[in-house]
Parts: C-alpha cells; structure tokens; sequence
C-alpha cells in the first residue's frame, strides 16, 4: 500500500502497525514521534494504531550526540 512519510511516497506492507512500520524502516533502535495525517500517535498507541493507505506520516527520530 503507498503512504506518505517524511514527504515520500512509499510503498509499504498491508496490515502494519505504526511500531511495525517504525521496525520496517530501521527505526526501531531508539524513541520516535510519529504523527498520521497531523495527528499525534501517542506511543502506548503504536502496537495497535494501523496504518492505512493514504496516510500521511511524519516520523521524528531521536539522536543522541554531543
């Protein structure tokens, strides 16, 4: 399915799971803040929130340095 991350159309698996699509991406290392279509997906939500076609994602992630 095609969604829009970061400003990029990707194409993704069906049926995933906003932690599933962080972990899909190599993001699962360290904390992110997703968004889905302007809204804040709290990171409780991540293990259940779906992903659908079409969404609009806004993934932040967090690194450390010095």
């Amino acid at each position: 399915m095609n969604v829009t991350i970061n400003g990029a159309t990707r194409d993704v698996p069906e049926d995933l799971t906003v932690q599933k699509l962080v972990e899909h991406l190599g993001l699962g290392g360290g904390p992110v803040a997703v968004e889905i279509n302007r809204e804040i997906v709290p990171r409780a939500e991540h293990p259940t929130r779906k992903v659908a076609g079409g969404d609009v994602i806004e993934i932040v992630h967090f690194v450390g340095g010095g």
